[in-house]
C-alpha cells in the first residue's frame, strides 16, 4: 500500500509562536531534524506524534494535519465564522 502524503501547518505554527525547530523537538520528544522533515512534508508523523504536536499547540489535529493541501489559517477561520452564522 502506498503511503498518503500528510500536509501540515507545523512551520507556520512554530514561527507564529516564535520557537525554533530544536525547541519544538524538545517539547514533543523528537530530534530537531524530525521537525524539519515534518515541516517539509518528507515524513508522515505517527498518530502518537500527531497527538503530541496537537497538544503542544493546543489545536485540534485537523487544523494542523490533512491529507489534502491546507488553506491558509485565516481562510479556515473565515469559513468557520460563516458556518456558525
Amino acid at each position: 500500500m502506498e503511503l498518503r502524503k500528510i500536509f501540515n501547518r507545523i512551520s507556520v505554527l512554530r514561527q507564529e509562536r516564535g520557537i525554533s525547530r530544536k525547541e519544538l523537538a524538545e517539547k514533543i520528544g523528537v530530534n530537531f531534524q524530525t521537525v524539519g522533515y515534518l515541516e517539509r512534508e518528507e515524513y508522515n508523523p505517527s498518530l502518537d506524534l500527531a497527538f503530541r504536536i496537537s497538544e503542544y499547540f493546543n489545536l485540534p489535529i485537523n487544523l494542523i494535519f490533512s491529507t489534502k493541501p491546507l488553506k491558509p489559517l485565516s481562510e479556515e477561520l473565515l469559513n468557520l465564522k460563516k458556518d456558525t452564522k
